[in-house]
């Protein structure tokens, strides 16, 4: 099925679900998917996994490129959908639609990753924790039907969802629903941010087991820790999660100080910088 077909398709599917609230969303230009909200528009950029600096790409991480509708993505910014349901987009938002939001910045991510996923790629996809909670059961079953409408299974994909203290009294449904959509066969995957804040999510980290847990390092300035300095808690993270069969991702770190932290500590996965799915090489991004 090619592209455009497949915008028809999930255009259609909208509509048809939303008939009073949305218009047709889904718009393809020059090869890249983009999706509306209102003002807004939506596209992908992705940043490639690999093993170290120099081993192919084992996957992509996702995040929104937003723009204004009419700006021809002159002035994007990249965020991952919690930010762009707090800070992108002002108006309050109830659970529905962020279902909806959620939803839509998904599809415009796996159409657009259709142009750089090689087989047996992953491709690590957000979800917000508002989402989770928001759907009562069945988590993963509408976007499984996407999936799979795209050629793809859903063991090419990790739902991410950040480790967030402010959610800590909902950890039992978060879990729930992860769990259903490990049950679908999706991977899952964690995002702590910063690596000091891996402490404080490490029952959920126990109990979840997930296949990834992104970690971010600090850039080396007078504020912070030398990467040096942080080698014994990054060793003990890897090894606890490699201990619960996951991998750590190392992500958002500068090329030099990710090859330093891989090669001593054999890190399982690093994240390289973000570029969209017109990019033709990919390997400037480590």
């Amino acid at each position: 099925m090619s592209l455009q077909s497949l915008v028809d398709y999930f255009n259609d599917q909208f509509e048809q679900e939303h008939r009073s609230h949305y218009r047709r969303p889904f718009i393809l230009e020059n090869g890249r998917v983009s999706g509306l909200f209102g003002p807004i528009r939506i596209s992908s950029v992705f940043a490639p996994l690999r093993a170290g600096s120099q081993a192919p790409i084992a996957g992509h991480v996702s995040a929104c490129a937003v723009s204004t509708y009419d700006d021809d993505f002159q002035h994007t910014r990249i965020v991952d959908c919690a930010d762009l349901l707090t800070d992108v987009i002002k108006q309050s938002v109830d659970f529905q639609s962020i279902i909806n939001i959620d939803r839509l910045c998904r599809t415009v991510h796996l159409l657009n990753a259709l142009a750089i996923i090689d087989l047996g790629d992953v491709l690590i996809l957000d979800v917000e924790p508002r989402h989770i909670l928001g759907i009562k059961q069945d988590h993963g079953a509408y976007f499984e039907e996407i999936i799979t409408k795209c050629g793809l299974e859903t063991k090419r994909i990790a739902i991410s969802m950040t480790a967030n203290p402010f959610y800590a009294l909902h950890h039992t449904q978060l879990l729930e629903g992860l769990n259903n959509y490990r049950h679908r066969g999706y991977q899952i995957a964690l995002n702590v941010g910063q690596l000091y804040a891996a402490h404080g999510v490490t029952d959920l980290v126990t109990k979840l087991s997930p296949d990834y847990l992104r970690v971010t390092v600090l850039e080396n300035n007078d504020s912070n820790p030398s990467v040096h300095a942080l080698f014994p808690a990054l060793s003990a993270l890897k090894t606890f999660i490699n201990g619960i069969g996951g991998r750590v991702v190392l992500q958002q770190q500068n090329p030099k100080e990710q090859s330093l932290i891989a090669s001593k500590l054999g890190f399982d996965l690093i994240q390289g910088c973000f570029y969209d799915n017109r990019t033709v090489d990919a390997l400037r991004c480590l």
